[in-house]
């Protein structure tokens, strides 16, 4: 057998092919297998530096890692329905006919309609404040400076012989002290059944506060500093007010005291002359309560101070408590100038039957009444 000769092919010899003629199929075979490199052959140093740039893979980009991304595609675990629905609690009702349904609490003194969920509610949160009763502590003794509390009157000795003390600050206070005054006097509007002052009367106002200190049974030691607020006066600046009409004027008003006709001719003149003189007299005097009595004259007179409030706890009434109150108010209100209320120069809204007999005890008669 003859040895078969093996042509070695340079580059040259490959150029030379293809410029002498058109490129074959063959040529174009041997030229793909050329550029590409061969198992155990090196790429050329000009296909590293000049890589092909269609072949070049695209880099995948790794996604961010988002907690929330993550926290969305986490399924939820699916709560299970109880298939049992619970029973609703029903109350058995009975009617009662000859018992009312209105109550009237003997420690706070509140009416409320028995069985009616509101009033219900009502009662119980403004009974255990009245019995909790307002506390004044360290807190408070602490922000006194900032807010201009004054004490008016200390070691003021009461019927049972406790002794407390009068504080005074302004109605229209902020913080911790004006958010317990502002509760202090929703619980005494709840309590009188009076509308809420207004921004205008709180600013011309002070409040006067009657402190017990806390005392417990086993000694009369009041270390803790803690006190109880037992009374409340809010004391205005007014103008003007009405006088109050005495017992003898209304009376002669109904009709009362009258002359008699007699049997002569002239009694008919007589009544027609009292009749025209009690009608006169009616209407001078302004009813401000006609279930306690209370008229007015209508002239406005000139009065500085008012007292739109005054409330004592009911377990601490009859102690002199709503006398010190206002003889404090009368006294200081006016800074250098105190005021007497039998000439008149103290004045009260429209009292209910315990506060007239207040007002015609302290001032004896010359207390007046304003339109609030």
């Amino acid at each position: 057998m003859s040895s078969r000769t093996h042509v070695k092919r340079t580059y040259g010899s490959r150029q030379n092919a293809s410029v002498n003629g058109p490129p074959t199929i063959s040529s174009k075979k041997s030229a793909t297998e050329a550029t590409s490199p061969r198992a155990g052959q090196k790429r050329p140093l000009a296909d590293v530096l000049t890589p092909n740039l269609y072949n070049i893979p695209t880099p995948i980009k790794r996604a961010k890692y988002s907690s929330s991304a993550s926290a969305i595609s986490k399924p939820k675990p699916k709560v299970k329905s109880s298939t049992k629905s619970k029973q609703k609690t029903l109350t058995q009702l009975h009617f009662a006919i000859d018992q009312t349904t209105l109550r009237n609490c003997p420690i706070c003194d509140l009416s409320y309609t028995k069985g009616a969920p509101e009033d219900e509610s009502l009662h119980r949160s403004h009974c255990a404040r009245v019995q909790r009763g307002m506390e004044w502590g360290r807190e408070e003794e602490r922000e006194s400076v900032k807010v201009g509390v004054i004490e008016v009157a200390s070691q003021v000795k009461l019927v049972n012989g406790k002794r407390g003390r009068i504080i005074s600050c302004p109605a229209e206070c902020t913080g911790k002290i004006g958010s317990k005054i502002s509760a202090l006097l929703q619980t005494i509007n709840l309590s009188l059944s009076s509308p809420p002052l207004t921004q205008e009367c709180l600013r011309n106002s002070k409040v006067y506060l009657f402190l017990l200190p806390y005392t417990s049974t086993a000694s009369t030691s009041t270390s803790s500093g803690r006190e109880k607020i037992v009374g409340c006066v809010v004391a205005q600046r007014i103008t003007t007010a009405m006088a109050v009409a005495s017992t003898e004027t209304v009376e002669a008003s109904n009709g009362k005291g009258c002359n008699i006709g007699s049997d002569n001719d002239d009694s008919g003149d007589v009544d027609d002359a009292n009749d025209g003189n009690t009608e006169r007299r009616r209407q001078e005097l302004v009813a401000v309560d006609s279930g306690t009595g209370l008229f007015c004259h209508p002239q406005p007179l000139s009065t500085p101070m008012g007292i739109p409030r005054l409330f004592v706890s009911s377990t601490y009434r009859r102690q002199g408590i709503a006398t010190a109150l206002l003889s404090a108010a009368a006294a200081t209100f006016i800074h250098g100038c105190p005021l007497d209320p039998r000439r008149g120069q103290v004045a009260f809204t429209q009292p209910t039957g315990d506060g007239k007999a207040v007002m015609m005890k302290w001032g004896e008669g010359g207390a007046r009444i304003y339109e609030e």
